[in-house]
């Protein structure tokens, strides 16, 4: 399958509510988390069928990071269908 890549600039109040968008879609492969400056603060694969318990690690992390920063860009990268 092919992969495409996008990117969302959001602060760190709207961090936690769109990384648990970004998983309710169900495509993403790989979703990192980079301050404004571009350097990588978090980065987590999601593989298809992972859902519920096994994602309340990344969630519990996401939420306390997203207090501490004030802007952030998320990149995502997709899965496609050709």
């Amino acid at each position: 399958m092919a992969t495409t890549k996008e990117s969302f600039n959001i602060s760190g109040e709207e961090l936690l509510n769109k990384v648990k968008e970004l998983i309710r879609e169900g495509n993403i492969r790989k979703i990192t988390i980079s301050d404004k400056s571009g350097k990588e603060l978090m980065s987590f694969p999601l593989t298809v069928g992972v859902v519920g318990a096994v994602l309340l690690p990344v969630l519990a992390a996401v939420g306390p990071m997203a207090a501490l920063i004030t802007e952030c860009t998320i990149s995502v990268e997709r899965e496609t269908t050709p």
